[in-house]
């Protein structure tokens, strides 16, 4: 008799590759499939929140954009190593499908399902496809995209599979929205660890800056790094404005549900929680990221007339007051952003990228 059906997922240390990859590995596991996560050192610390039955193998990688001369010189040996491992490991598993979720430490398993032949995917969250996961985007079976459409490269084949949420994502999807009125209303600020300083230095100056009629109705709740934590704070005091002010908030999916406006970095993972809850946004792509995947993410909401998207360029107290002054002015207006946010979203997304593992494993078989 032979075994149950065997998944390996190749995924990355940040969370932007770690929860898609925990939310499939799930969803496999509730199918009965046997499921492996191949990652390195790094990544292995990320993976706490995995089902204690995944394998967490680590396998050796490394990436050329840390450390100093010496380490780079090491690097392109210490990939060799770590995809000679896997290539030996996996000719002998001969795993069911294997599927790279992006990030360095996806390289070994990947390039050892290349090499080995198995069926193989990727997942990709932004709307443009990370180095990795350009790297193999011809090598593997499907593309499953999170956001789209996604910038491929030519003779990719290519799905819409959206990006994944959490559970308790899940349970808000499709909330009712209250549309702003005379009444408290709640604004959601979040950017990232990355991101946050430019959201801190603008945003309580343009909520300042409302009309006396919206600013007396505002309630903030705004994550700021620590370092900014106190000026933030101590500048919505100073204008007289309820708020909130945390590093971070776990019960962001909560606060969603309850907001009338949500102002946003546009992460993979920020996006896909917006459109599944369907509330307006104001997004403020991260002009550092080297892709500029950040915009590519915002396009289908604002092409939805979900969300007003403003560079960094021009994201200025004036000009965010005006915006957010102008969605929560016009309730039937903001009703229809929330309305249009829920339709580009995916909440079957982990659905879709279960399908496509069967699809393939059946593939294999035939």
């Amino acid at each position: 008799m032979t075994g149950p059906s065997h998944l390996i997922i190749a995924a990355g240390g940040t969370g932007g590759h770690m929860f898609p990859a925990q939310a499939l590995a799930e969803a496999m596991l509730r199918r009965g499939w046997r499921v492996t996560l191949s990652t390195d050192a790094r990544g292995a610390r990320y993976a706490g929140d995995f089902p204690h039955v995944v394998d967490v193998r680590q396998v050796a990688s490394a990436t050329f954009a840390r450390g100093g001369l010496l380490t780079k010189l090491v690097t392109p040996f210490r990939i060799l190593g770590g995809i000679l491992a896997a290539t030996v490991r996996m000719a002998r598993e001969r795993p069911s499908v294997v599927v790279g979720f992006g990030g360095y430490p996806s390289i070994p398993a990947m390039a050892a399902a290349w090499l080995t032949g198995r069926p193989r995917m990727l997942h990709e969250q932004n709307g443009v496809l990370g180095r990795v996961n350009q790297l193999f985007a011809r090598r593997v079976d499907v593309v499953a995209c999170g956001t789209w459409p996604t910038e491929l490269p030519e003779g990719t084949n290519a799905v819409h599979s959206g990006n994944p949420v959490r559970a308790s994502v899940l349970d808000r999807a499709g909330a009712s929205y209250i549309p702003p009125g005379d009444y408290p209303l709640s604004i959601v600020v979040i950017g990232g660890s990355q991101g946050a300083r430019i959201l801190s230095d603008v945003v309580p100056a343009a909520i300042a800056a409302l009309p006396e009629g919206v600013r007396k109705t505002v309630r903030i709740a705004q994550q700021a790094r620590p370092e900014d934590q106190a000026r933030v704070t101590g500048a919505y005091a100073e204008a007289g404005i309820s708020a909130e002010v945390e590093p971070f908030f776990r019960d962001i999916p909560r606060r969603f549900s309850e907001a009338q406006l949500i102002i946003s970095r546009s992460g993979a993972s920020s996006i896909a929680d917006i459109s599944i809850i369907g509330r307006p946004s104001i997004l403020v792509p991260l002009a550092a990221a080297i892709r500029d995947e950040q915009t590519a993410n915002a396009r289908a909401l604002v092409e939805a007339d979900a969300a007003i998207l403003i560079p960094e360029s021009q994201f200025t107290p004036d000009s965010l007051s005006r915006h957010i002054a102008a969605i929560l002015t016009q309730p039937d207006a903001a009703l229809q952003m929330a309305n249009a946010a829920l339709g580009t979203g995916v909440p079957d997304a982990t659905e879709r990228l279960a399908v496509l593992v069967e699809e393939l494993a059946k593939k294999d078989l035939s």
